[in-house]
């Protein structure tokens, strides 16, 4: 009798299970689509309006795809929870399972279990397969920028970066017609650059830079200290080099999303050292201010100035001091970080999270149980991207805990979860 027990369990374990990977199947396929538009469709767009080639393109979007797994796989457990025990409920087979004797904890185990391998799996996809897409993604754009000058610099557009501003004309084959540049030489002397054409050449310095290859040019200098002056000249070809780091944001450095949690903990942890002595100098500075302030009050009582006066001029420099120490230094990119880093840990934990709110949830769903479970999983998905919307603002702006900001989603879950079971129980159903 135990043997054919456990055979029972096996066997219903195994069928709630492949009921719930099929209803995951099909969210997750939902809200990869929806964060895919939302994100990448926009971005490869773009690219392919600068006419850049079809398969690079494409490689683009892979490099980015991990992002949206992390996102996609907790509302897909919500959600695919929610349409399969919104379907057992409405086809009555809870009922019949607890008639032949089977609690529905064990029902649910199965999918608790699903739930945490699913919190493993956004886990990594954002926490190893993030950074490294991003890594590749900078530098395949990096390559696609030289080759493409449309991707860089567009038709018609005003290029801004940190030293130079770039105008351009049209765009013929790989030729950008009628460009003007306007910049500073080393010796600080304004200068504007005009070309008939220019393309994007390939760098060969090893630091990685914007290279532009112009025909038809004539330059204009003016130097600032003699306004009056001014120096042309004019030449069949030049080349014309920027940074790389003034580059778009396409090549930009990663930041705290873009990393791994080891590597977030460890720029906190330098974050918070910089910013430690940057409050221990103020300290000193303010303690430095204070004594010189008394020491220059002593200094004109005992030069026979009048009382008031180096009264008020104490008073003046008193008042500097308070306001010095009602401004405590603060640095929101420290706040940014720590929010990223539980930030990393609490999104894919809502897998989880979610499993136990879809048990008393889907069983409201006594008619039509997969498609109110997946009108249910919507609201409860978009409730709990309002939570965490909200909790980023609070942690960055009103340096609130970031534990508990980026937590309070999932807190919020498990809450309603146990509400849910509570009245449930009461009702006795």
């Amino acid at each position: 009798m135990r043997k054919v027990g456990r055979a029972r369990y096996g066997t219903v374990s195994r069928y709630v299970a492949l009921e719930f990977l099929s209803s995951f199947g099909v969210a997750f396929a939902f809200f990869f689509v929806v964060f895919f538009v939302n994100q990448l469709l926009v971005m490869a767009s773009d690219i392919l309006e600068s006419k850049a080639p079809p398969g690079q393109v494409l490689l683009l979007v892979f490099y980015a795809t991990p992002a949206i797994i992390a996102m996609s796989v907790p509302f897909a457990s919500l959600v695919g929870a929610l349409m399969a025990i919104g379907r057992f409920s409405s086809d009555r087979e809870l009922l019949v399972m607890e008639a032949s004797g089977i609690p529905r904890s064990r029902v649910y185990l199965p999918m608790v279990a699903l739930g945490l391998l699913f919190s493993v799996i956004s886990f990594g996809a954002n926490d190893v397969l993030l950074p490294v897409g991003t890594i590749n993604y900078g530098k395949l754009y990096r390559r696609l920028a030289t080759t493409t000058p449309a991707l860089e610099l567009g038709a018609w557009t005003i290029k801004r970066y940190e030293e130079a501003t770039i105008v351009t004309g049209a765009v013929e084959g790989d030729w950008l017609r009628d460009v003007l540049i306007m910049d500073r030489t080393d010796d600080g002397k304004s200068r504007v650059i005009g070309a008939e054409r220019a393309r994007l050449g390939v760098p060969t310095d090893p630091a990685a830079v914007l290279v532009l290859e112009l025909e038809g040019v004539f330059v204009q200098t003016t130097d600032p200290g003699r306004p009056g002056r001014f120096e042309y000249a004019d030449a069949s070809a030049m080349e014309y080099t920027v940074a790389a780091r003034k580059l778009s944001d396409g090549s930009r450095a990663a930041g705290p999303r873009e990393m791994s949690s080891v590597d977030v903990a460890l720029a906190i942890r330098a974050k918070e050292d910089a910013f430690r002595k940057r409050v221990e100098a103020r300290e000193r500075e303010i303690e430095d201010r204070r004594a010189e302030a008394l020491e220059k009050y002593r200094m004109a009582v005992e030069s026979g100035e009048s009382g008031r006066s180096a009264v008020l001029r104490l008073a003046a420099r008193s008042e500097e001091l308070d306001r010095l120490e009602r401004e405590p230094p603060a640095d929101r990119s420290l706040r940014v970080y720590r929010m990223e880093f539980w930030k990393k840990f609490s999104i894919p934990a809502g897998a989880f999270f979610f499993v136990f709110l879809a048990a008393p949830l889907g069983t409201l769903a006594r008619r039509s149980g997969r498609a109110v479970g997946f009108g249910l999983g919507l609201l409860v998905a978009v409730a709990y991207w309002g939570i965490l919307v909200v909790g980023q603002l609070v942690s960055t702006r009103l340096d609130a805990s970031p534990f508990w900001s980026m937590w309070a989603p999932n807190l919020a879950v498990a809450a309603g979860a146990v509400a849910l079971a509570l009245g449930r129980r009461a009702l006795g159903r």
